[in-house]
This record gives C-alpha cells, sequence and structure tokens, in this order.
C-alpha cells in the first residue's frame, strides 16, 4: 500500500497538508463545543447569571459549529480530489504497464483480471484513500485532544472509557483475523465472474450453437454462488459492528451519568455544580474518543480489502518486463528490406523444450518466403520473433542488417506491416480501421481506397451504407471472417512498409480470393520483403523460398518445385491438399 502512495503527485502531497491544517481546525472547533456547553450549564445554575451571557455562548457553540461544517466541506474536496487524481494516474500507470508487456507476460495475466485489478481493485484503493486519509488524520488528533481535555477530570469516568475503547478494538481484532484472509479470496471470484461473463459473451453463437445455455449458466451460477456467500458472510461479521458500536457509546454514555450520579451524590453541595458539569463536558469528550477509535475501526475495516488490491496491482506494476528498449536513439538500419535468421532457438521461459531449433534463413529486399508446416510446428512463433513480440532464446534475428534487439520498438515496428492469425478489427470505421496506427508516411484517404483495392476488399465496403464510413462495431461483430481478414491486410498494405508479415492471413478466404488478393499483392509489394505463414500450399507454391517446419526445425528449403523432390515432409503435405496432376501442372 505504501508502495502505491508513491503514485501520489507533489501537488497531491500539498493538498494533503492542507487537509491536515483544516482536519486540525475542525478537530479544534468540535472540541470546543463541550467547553460553551460546560460555562451554560454553569451560567442556568449560577444566581445572578443573565440571559445575555447564555444566548453569548450560545452564538460561540453556533460559531464553532458552522466553522467545524465549512472545513469538513473543503477537506472532503480536497480529499476526493486527491483520491480521484490517485486512481486517474494509477489506472493510466496499469494501462500503460500492460501496453508494454510482451506476449509472454500477458499470459501471466488474464484478461478477466487484468480487467478486475484496473476497475475494482482500484476503486478499493480510492475508497481508501477518500474515507480512510481523512479519518487517520482525523481520529489520532481527535482523540489526543480530547484524551488531554478529560484527564484528571475522574479516574472512574477514566477507566470506564478506557474500558469501553479495549471492547471496541478487541470486537475489531477478532472481526478482522475471521474476514481478512477471505477479501483475497473475494477479489480472485471477482475475477472469476468476469472471466466467465466475458467467455459467455464472446462465446454465444459457439453456446447457443451447442445447445449449452444451461451449461454455462450453471457454471456461472456456482461461482457467482461462491462469491455471493463470502460477501454475506464478510458482511453478517461486519454487520456485529454497528450494533456493538451503539452498544459501547450508549453504555459508555449510561456509566457516565451513573458513576457521576453517584460522585455528585456524595460529594459536598460547594462540589455538586462542578461535577455535574464535568460530567456533562466529560461524556462529550467520552464521546469523541469512542468516535476517534470508531473511525480508526473503519478504516481497518476497509484497509484489508484495499492491500490486498494493492498486492494485486503492484503484481501488475512490478512485472518484469522482458523485451525493452536499448537506451540511447537506438540502432538505425543498414541495409532495406532484409531479414536474417542466424541459428535461432526459442522456448518460453517457464518451458523445457524449445520451440524452435536452430533455424537459419535469409531474406532479400522483394523477396517472398513462406512457412508451411503441420500444427505447432512453430510457424507463427518463427514470424513473431521479427517484430520482437518474443525474443530469441539463442541465435539473433537480423532486420535490414541490425539485431532486432537493437531497435526502438517503435522505429522497428515502423518498418513492418503486420497481419495477425486472428483479424482484430476495433470500434471506428472502415476508414479509421485502415489507417489505424502512427505510419511514417501519412495514409491519405487515395491510399487506403488504394489498399482496400488490393485487399480485394472494395467489392463488399463499396456496397456497404456509408462506404469508406461505413461503421465498425467492438471486435468487428459486424462483418464476416473473412471480411476482417481482408480489412486486415488493407491495414498493412496502407502503412506501406518494407517488410511484410502475414500470419496464416488467408485462411478466411475462398480460393478464388485467396488467388486474386495474392496476385495484386505481389504486383503492389513487388519491391517489399513478404514473409507468409500458411496452411494452403496454393498459398505459398509461388513463393521463392518455403521453409517447411517440423517439431521446430527446418526439414527443408527451397522452391516449390525442389520441396517437391527433397522434402518428403512437404511432398505429403501437398498431396493431402492438391492431386498429383495440380502439383506436376502448378
Amino acid at each position: 500500500m505504501i508502495k502505491l502512495l508513491k503514485q501520489l503527485r507533489k501537488r497531491d502531497w500539498l493538498l494533503v497538508v492542507v487537509s491536515i491544517f483544516f482536519i486540525a481546525f475542525q478537530v479544534f472547533l468540535d472540541l470546543k463545543l463541550p467547553d460553551y456547553m460546560s460555562k451554560i450549564t454553569t451560567l442556568v445554575q449560577t444566581e445572578g447569571s443573565t440571559m445575555a451571557d447564555i444566548l453569548l455562548n450560545g452564538f460561540y457553540m453556533l460559531l464553532c459549529a458552522f466553522g467545524s461544517l465549512l472545513a469538513a466541506v473543503i477537506t472532503g474536496y480536497f480529499i476526493a480530489r486527491i483520491a480521484a487524481n490517485f486512481s486517474k494516474n494509477l489506472r493510466k500507470n496499469i494501462f500503460n504497464k500492460v501496453g508494454n508487456f510482451s506476449l509472454q507476460e500477458i499470459k501471466d495475466f488474464s484478461t478477466s483480471s487484468l480487467i478486475t485489478r484496473t476497475t475494482n481493485d482500484v476503486t478499493q484503493i480510492e475508497m481508501l484513500i477518500a474515507m480512510g486519509l481523512q479519518m487517520l488524520i482525523k481520529a489520532p488528533i481527535t482523540a489526543v485532544w480530547a484524551i488531554t481535555k478529560i484527564l484528571n477530570k475522574s479516574w472512574q469516568w477514566s477507566a470506564v472509557t478506557g474500558v469501553a475503547v479495549i471492547i471496541l478494538l478487541s470486537t475489531i481484532g477478532i472481526l478482522m483475523t475471521i474476514i481478512l484472509p477471505r477479501f483475497k479470496i473475494v477479489q480472485k471470484l471477482i475475477d472469476k465472474v468476469n472471466g466467465l461473463t466475458r467467455e459467455n459473451l464472446t462465446g454465444i453463437r459457439v453456446v447457443r450453437a451447442f445447445n449449452a445455455e444451461k451449461f454455462q449458466e450453471d457454471k456461472f451460477e456456482k461461482t457467482n454462488a461462491d462469491l455471493t456467500n463470502l460477501q454475506l458472510f464478510n458482511q453478517k461479521k461486519l454487520a456485529i459492528m454497528q450494533p456493538m458500536m451503539y452498544l459501547v457509546m450508549y453504555g459508555l454514555t449510561l456509566a457516565i451519568y451513573f458513576i457521576g450520579a453517584y460522585l455528585i451524590m456524595n460529594s459536598p453541595l460547594s462540589g455538586k455544580l462542578t461535577l455535574f458539569s464535568d460530567m456533562v463536558v466529560f461524556s462529550s469528550y467520552a464521546m469523541q474518543v469512542i468516535m476517534s477509535f470508531l473511525m480508526l475501526a473503519m478504516i481497518f475495516m476497509i484497509l484489508p480489502r484495499a492491500s490486498v488490491s494493492a498486492k494485486r496491482i503492484n503484481e501488475v506494476l512490478d512485472q518484469k518486463i522482458d523485451i525493452t528498449d536499448p537506451e540511447g536513439r537506438g540502432a538505425t538500419p543498414q541495409e532495406v528490406g532484409t531479414i536474417k535468421f542466424n541459428n535461432v532457438s526459442f522456448k518460453y521461459p517457464d518451458a523445457d523444450e524449445y520451440i524452435l531449433k536452430n533455424i537459419s534463413f535469409e531474406v532479400k529486399k522483394g523477396e517472398t518466403v513462406a512457412f508451411l508446416g503441420s500444427t505447432g510446428s512453430g510457424k507463427s512463433t518463427l514470424l513473431n520473433l521479427v517484430p520482437r513480440f518474443y525474443d530469441a532464446t539463442e541465435g539473433e534475428v537480423l532486420v535490414d542488417g541490425v539485431n532486432v534487439k537493437e531497435y526502438k520498438q517503435e522505429d522497428l515496428h515502423d518498418l513492418l506491416g503486420y497481419v495477425p492469425q486472428r483479424a482484430v478489427l476495433f470500434k471506428g470505421t472502415i476508414k479509421s480501421n485502415v489507417s489505424y496506427g502512427k505510419s511514417k508516411k501519412k495514409i491519405t484517404e487515395e491510399k487506403i481506397k488504394e489498399a482496400l483495392h488490393v485487399a480485394q476488399a472494395d467489392d463488399f465496403v463499396l456496397k456497404l451504407d456509408g462506404t469508406y464510413n461505413h461503421p465498425i462495431s467492438q471486435g468487428g461483430t459486424n462483418v464476416s471472417g473473412g471480411q476482417k481478414q481482408r480489412l486486415s491486410i488493407a491495414r498493412a498494405i496502407a502503412r506501406d512498409p518494407e517488410i511484410y508479415l502475414f500470419d496464416d492471413s488467408f485462411s478466411a478466404l475462398d480460393y478464388k480470393t485467396d488467388a486474386t488478393l495474392r496476385k495484386e499483392l505481389k504486383k503492389y509489394t513487388k519491391n517489399a520483403t513478404t514473409l507468409i505463414v500458411a496452411q494452403r500450399i496454393g498459398t505459398v507454391m509461388n513463393a521463392d523460398k518455403i521453409l517447411v517446419l517440423e517439431n521446430g526445425e527446418c526439414v527443408g528449403m527451397g522452391t516449390h518445385k525442389e520441396l517437391l523432390k527433397t522434402c518428403e515432409v512437404y511432398k505429403q503435405i501437398a498431396l493431402s491438399q492438391l492431386s498429383k496432376e495440380e502439383l506436376e501442372n502448378a
């Protein structure tokens, strides 16, 4: 928690200092009220007192009450501003941190967990600051100040007040011991509920297609019931606080007046008035002491859940990022459009076996190189090493004659046009999606139209309402899979990069569209380097070079015709998709 408080800026700390001043002023005014009440009590029972004196002290009480209200309003505003600024900056830092994660770091946290940490967990800490900061400052000041006021009044009253405080603190301690371990479970169950909700929404078509609504409902119901029951248990235990608080407060007041009545009854006549006045004042100050400890109790009620949330947020902020930019300006390209793999091997940090083993090849400017192999052979992983979504475990990957680790990531990505295996579209329009991101060259409307034409997307785009300004829903759910892929391809083309990376980006296209698109793409990108991951022989057979992968190893490299003669794995894949006659005529 203390670590997270470093997120507060200097101006926020300045507001904290100002708030302390106003809280101290508020406490001073609150504790002056019993003094005036004591004077009024004395004046009422003293002969010769005038109504003017009583009214004057009453007026002072009103001034103190109004001043306390004003100080409370100002303090509340400042504390709310501090809490809001803190949560804004914290969410921004979490977002930026997650944005810098590589694919490996993202796998360490589920999407639903990151959502919970950015929303619910931050809210818990914001509540602690908004409520706790004010109470944490006010409670000790009030308690110390009130105790100094009641010292030497009566040891009997002081003793009964001490007993009340001990009972209150003991109750809080027992409750916290029971509840604290369960708060961590609550946050994990919220993660799980969010995850199930997200799973159900994203997979709604599959759920309906398999009549699995009841199965999903039961799965959600179980987790939701676990969360509900745990929250009910926690709230029931916390509900003990309120009756205990009233029992202690009213019991203390009754005890003070009972002891006061006994002391007054046994005191000489001259001291009765003083004792009565002290009793009224002491009961008021005793309530202030109890309220101070209650404020601390409320902090301890909020603190356990907030501390769990703080720990979860720190896990994200403290996550080590393996893929970082080099210090300084970074390297500049030595060549144009070249890629080279030198004895590259790769395995995930938590894995024992290598995904890729000793891969070496070179791609010159303008060449098209394809990667073919069975599922799980490492094709996509190999492609992901070029934009540094992962870093090679051994060996080096060179782009334009420079090791990718020596580039600033922004500079490296400026050289690339990447189309992922799973097409991703963003909420906006077709135009905003095709021109998405930062580019070295300005993406004009003509460039967007040209990119859509090359990607064979203009045939359906021009039929839509609004054409290029047709709205795209979040995740591109209002267009088909093939349309999403073509728009993703158009987005890469519009950047006009040196190197194109296609990660199985033609799988959702029919054979005719696939062939036409590749033909147009070849014309458009004749001066650019292209890497293609594909499953279809028809997609890769015209490539300048084909790498065949099997269990992470390169078992064949060459042209389509060369591999048919020299690589049995390639031949088997080819024959599984095309006949011998088709292969011979290709």
